[in-house]
């Protein structure tokens, strides 16, 4: 061999050598020190990793890529006989089994009843069972559930139903003063002669079916006979249709209100709920702890209620108690005794109710590892005394939104103090999130706050039948605008500062002041309404109406909220009305409205 084809081997052998050793260092340094801005979050992050307001969660964890029923099938084959839920009111227990065969049953009714795939049924009423039953069945069958939120009155319900073209309405006959059979007769009057599923309305021209959960009502189908419809064809076809649904499909239509005060439809697919469940669940420990049992008094058309709830017991295996069909704060103490729960789910409304029960000192919470509380931002002394005084150690805090299915950032359980209450938590698996100048959309220095925006598999298919507002919202390159106002850390915990949109939040509920306003404003004495969220120890905060009368007219608080009363959901209407000469004006003439709020705060002693 020549000196000079010896040398060539040689040299070839060598850079192969230092490509192998190259190729056997750990990836992972090189890899962030090149970006510096995906942080690993299976567990809390302890390096400072980003260098400015943009963080991407990773995680070891892979996306699921399954559907609905395909995630609760799983389970039921895991843990047949341990409880899923527990309905302490209606004195409901159903097993994984059980619960599925009813699901199954449930599913091929709706098939025999003429509702397919695609078709969208809204679920009108409080925690029931039938809530839950008609998530999955709806999910087996391809048939898009619709939250509709039970406090909705005759106005509301039909701007929703119309705004989706609901094919299908479950609800109770009624609920406390919500007499739901009542006020759908009254849009639908030809209820009275129609025979069940052959509805057809001129006001809900998409509306042919009506199902009853507890008794029988002209023009509607009771459950019971639905559930008893579905025949060996309809099963077979409900087996056909498995193999035909994607995870992508849309399964899931949440209203959501806009700066326009008329609520969107946030559309979300098996992939947004499926795996937004999911990691939850890996975020609180779900899929390693056992025997978990949930307490769940949060609404179930909430997100939080439907995902954290619903969703989380399908993926993750774990048992849900509902403490009472309609919110009562002394039966979540209750329950949580009764049934040995190691969660507790609430808004910070729920938790301060709690706290504030006369006994609750005789109340045993020691089954209670932890608890999430979402919904709204969440006063800091407030988690504190959850943990020393109810004993909740392992307590976090969820945010998001729900145009992203919901939860974006969360904490972890063994997190410090501090941060269970100064920040909102930290970047979720999977997920985007980045702070920008509103104005400009360039991504501020860290620390810097700025509107949030969100990017991943968690945010929404779109707004329902509203390309417009779909587009005002998310951008080309699919990043979710929040419209709230952030800061972000070097750690990838997030803390909320404020919001961009006029957003009432009060006890978890999101009340959007145009809505109410434009309410208002058909009261013939009104001039001119103004809505703002004022503080409330209690609930957060709570609605203000600034009223400004018409010349010569006079009208009084009492009478305004008696004109509210049954012609908008109980919560809309305002706890606080004051008579305005005028409203702080801006040098264009706009409204100030944290100027308002903060003159009306002053005037109300606040």
């Amino acid at each position: 061999m020549s000196s000079k084809i010896l040398l060539t081997n040689l040299r070839t052998t060598a850079s192969f050598c230092k490509t192998l050793h190259f190729l056997q260092r750990p990836w992972t340094p090189f890899i962030a020190s090149q970006q510096r801005c995906a942080i690993h979050v299976d567990t809390p992050p302890n390096i400072p990793t980003l260098t400015s307001s943009y963080a991407h969660g990773i995680s070891s964890h892979s996306l699921l890529s399954s559907t609905v029923d395909e995630c609760l099938l799983r389970t039921v084959e895991r843990y047949p006989d341990r409880e899923a839920m527990v309905f302490m009111q209606d004195g409901i227990r159903k097993t994984f089994a059980q619960f599925y065969q009813d699901v199954e049953q449930a599913a091929a009714g709706l098939l025999a009843i003429g509702l397919k795939r695609g078709d969208r049924l809204g679920m009108w009423g409080p925690n029931i069972y039938e809530w839950v039953l008609m998530q999955f069945a709806t999910a087996k069958a391809g048939i898009i559930l619709v939250a509709v939120n039970p406090a909705y009155q005759l106005q509301e319900v039909e701007f929703a139903l119309r705004k989706v073209q609901c094919n299908a309405v479950v609800c109770p006959t009624q609920f406390k003063t919500q007499k739901y059979c009542d006020m759908l007769r009254q849009l639908c009057p030809e209820m009275e002669t129609a025979s069940p599923g052959g509805i057809k309305s001129s006001r809900l021209p998409d509306l042919h079916t009506v199902i009853v959960t507890d008794s029988k009502q002209p023009g509607a189908f009771h459950l019971k006979d639905v559930m008893q419809a579905g025949s060996s064809q309809h099963h077979q076809q409900l087996q056909e249709l498995q193999k035909k649904l994607s995870c992508d499909d849309p399964i899931n239509i949440q209203f959501t209100s806009g700066t326009t005060g008329k609520p969107k439809g946030a559309t979300l697919s098996h992939h947004n709920i499926v795996n937004n469940a999911y990691f939850i669940g890996t975020r609180i420990g779900y899929n390693w702890r056992k025997n978990v049992r949930i307490c769940v008094p949060v609404p179930m058309y909430h997100c939080f209620g439907s995902v954290g709830g619903g969703m989380v017991m399908a993926v993750h295996g774990t048992t849900i108690v509902f403490p009472s069909t309609g919110y009562d704060g002394h039966a979540n103490l209750v329950a949580t005794e009764k049934e040995k729960c190691t969660f507790v789910y609430g808004t910070p409304t729920m938790f301060i109710d709690m706290l504030n029960q006369p006994d609750l000192p005789k109340i045993d919470l020691s089954s209670v590892d932890g608890g999430i509380v979402a919904g709204s931002p969440c006063p800091p002394e407030v988690i504190r005394k959850v943990i020393s005084v109810m004993g909740v150690k392992e307590m976090v805090i969820g945010y998001g939104t729900t145009e992203n299915s919901p939860v974006t950032f969360c904490g972890f359980p063994i997190d410090s103090v501090e941060r269970k209450t100064e920040t909102a938590g930290c970047i979720c698996p999977h997920t985007e999130a980045k702070v920008v100048n509103p104005t400009t959309g360039e991504t501020v220095p860290l620390g810097v706050q700025g509107e949030l925006l969100i990017r991943g598999y968690c945010v929404m298919l779109e707004y329902w039948n509203d390309d417009e507002k779909t587009q005002e919202c998310i951008t080309k390159d699919r990043w979710y605008k929040t419209g709230d106002i952030a800061t972000l850390d070097e750690y990838g915990y997030c803390k909320i500062e404020g919001r961009i949109k006029d957003l009432i939040i009060r006890g978890g509920e999101n009340i959007y002041p145009a809505e109410i306003e434009q309410f208002l404003h058909t009261h013939p004495k009104i001039q001119e309404a103004q809505v703002v969220g004022v503080k409330d120890e209690r609930m957060g905060e709570e609605v203000c109406a600034c009223i400004k009368v018409k010349n010569g007219q006079e009208l009084t608080a009492e009478e305004v909220k008696a004109y509210c009363k049954g012609k908008i959901a109980h919560y809309k209407v305002p706890r606080y009305v004051t008579f305005v000469q005028g409203y702080p004006l801006t040098v264009t003439g706009k409204i100030q409205k944290h100027k308002l709020r903060e003159q009306t705060e002053k005037l109300l002693g606040l």
